[in-house]
């Protein structure tokens, strides 16, 4: 396989907060291709984000997303009867997201892998070369599994990315893909011990799943066992995506960050057109406080959502999060989960 080898991608050094405090601004998912690629090939990065909240993300001393593209001008569309959507985005994008201020990302889901092996070690070189860390995807399954590690405020994180779909994007010893799973059976033996390995090395550990169904407004019962088990075996914060659509709160489990960035088409009922930026406070090596503000999705634009979508955007939260026992607060513009005093 004649595929070139991305750049290493080492620790990734995020804004400094007060000592033993760190904030992660975290995003859903985020679709550079397609609509949003044209965008950016025409006017480049500034119109994607609006203002408040690229100081939101810059406010806080680290940000991670999950990108949901690959990021190329190479390859071919991913031949299977069951993808009806390939998403790439223009090299350029990999700039949108290092003046956004983003310092890592997650690629283990069901896209990076839309235009072939070429394409994902473009993925990878170009956002390496970014100063932009990775996780849940890599040439081989060592390097997709292997997690990426952020500094901040003398904490240390590492980052890991899995996916449950699709099968055929799975990594392995002498193939590029994913790091895959399938967690209807479990979390496997390999996700827990390199979870337990990280938290035994003092280090925070965010894990960053791609699970579950399109459009689905609540956990399903072997997402929320595998939580448990990710928490059990050491993890800081699980944070979800794959719904489109953001979910509720449970302890330090944020179930489905939903969308941050797309062109998609808009359901009237479950509203993708908004969702949240989460902040998610850390202290002591612990989830403090997570603040959800919300947010408004426009064809290829984001901005801090305001009036009935910001209220409506509130109010599915809440509810969400009760239905998960746990309580969300307003507080001004957004809404405030405490988790324990920091």
């Amino acid at each position: 396989m004649n595929v070139p080898e991305p750049a290493a991608s080492g620790p990734r050094a995020g804004r400094s907060g007060p000592a033993g405090q760190v904030t992660i601004a975290l995003a859903g998912d985020t679709m550079l291709g397609r609509g949003v690629g044209a965008q950016i090939t025409r006017s480049g990065w500034r119109g994607l984000f609006g203002d408040r909240l690229r100081g939101l993300v810059a406010s806080a001393d680290l940000a991670v997303l999950n990108l949901e593209c690959c990021v190329s001008a190479r390859g071919e569309p991913w031949a299977s009867q069951f993808k009806a959507f390939h998403f790439r985005a223009p090299p350029q994008a990999v700039k949108a997201l290092a003046r956004l201020g983003v310092d890592a990302v997650t690629l283990a889901n069901n896209h990076v892998l839309d235009y072939g092996y070429a394409a994902l070690a473009d993925t990878l070189a170009l956002l390496h070369r970014a100063g932009i860390a990775t996780a849940g995807a890599g040439m081989d399954a060592g390097q997709a599994r292997a997690p990426a590690r952020l500094r901040a405020g003398g904490t240390e994180i590492a980052l890991l990315g899995i996916a449950d779909h699709p099968a055929d994007f799975a990594a392995t010893a002498d193939r590029p893909g994913i790091a895959y799973a399938d967690l209807r059976e479990g979390v496997p033996g390999w996700m827990l011990g390199q979870v337990a390995s990280e938290a035994a090395g003092g280090r925070t550990v965010l894990v960053m799943p791609h699970w579950g169904p399109n459009m689905s407004t609540e956990p399903a019962p072997y997402i929320r066992a595998a939580a448990r088990a990710l928490l059990h075996a050491g993890a800081t914060l699980v944070a979800g995506t794959s719904a489109h659509v953001f979910h509720g709160m449970s302890g330090p489990v944020l179930y489905d960050l939903g969308d941050f960035i797309d062109d998609y088409a808009t359901d009237p009922d479950l509203r993708n057109d908004l969702g949240l930026l989460f902040l998610v406070r850390l202290a002591g090596g612990e989830v403090r406080r997570v603040e959800a503000v919300p947010l408004r999705l426009d064809y290829a634009r984001t901005e801090v959502a305001s009036g009935a979508d910001r209220a409506w955007a509130m109010s599915r939260f809440t509810r969400a999060c009760a239905r998960l026992g746990t309580s969300a607060r307003a507080a001004g513009d957004r809404l405030v989960v405490e988790l324990g005093p920091g």
